[in-house]
């Protein structure tokens, strides 16, 4: 049950940013599915691995997908890749650490500072392998045997 509440939160918050910053509302339902399976990633790998490493895998699917809806829709990938990314940005972990700091707390406000500034660096890291990979990908020459181009 906490697995499927976790999906249509993660659902509805991607969608909810998509009608906050104006993109295409056609895109709604394929940014909200980024996100969501992004989050469902995120959400079943972090018992198993580090934050930081499930934050990077689940960055990397939502860049994946959002590279497969950018080509199938003919739409900027940044379109679904930013609103497939929100449900992972750290503000609550960033939220925590100014107040730890507003509280005289250092030691706790700068641990958790660094925990979301990897996050963050996490989430980088892993839209930018799935646009690396992307690129490769799509330099790979695709070469079709003379049998079957005379067909």
């Amino acid at each position: 049950m906490t697995l499927i509440l976790q999906l249509i939160t993660s659902f509805l918050a991607s969608a909810a940013f998509v009608v906050i910053f104006n993109a295409p509302r056609r895109s709604l339902l394929q940014c909200g599915l980024s996100g969501m399976l992004g989050w469902a990633a995120y959400y079943l790998l972090t018992p198993r691995i580090d934050t930081i490493f499930a934050t990077v895998t689940a960055t990397f699917i939502v860049g994946v997908i959002s590279q497969f809806f950018a080509r199938i829709y003919k739409k900027p990938v940044i379109i679904f890749s930013v609103a497939g990314i929100i449900p992972l940005v750290p503000g609550g972990l960033a939220y925590d650490a100014m107040r730890r700091f507003v509280e005289n707390d250092y030691n706790a406000a700068v641990q958790l500072a660094a925990q979301a500034f990897l996050i963050s660096g996490s989430i980088a890291i892993g839209l930018v392998i799935s646009e690396v990979l992307n690129q490769l990908i799509r330099k790979i020459p695709i070469r079709i045997p003379h049998k079957i181009r005379n067909k």
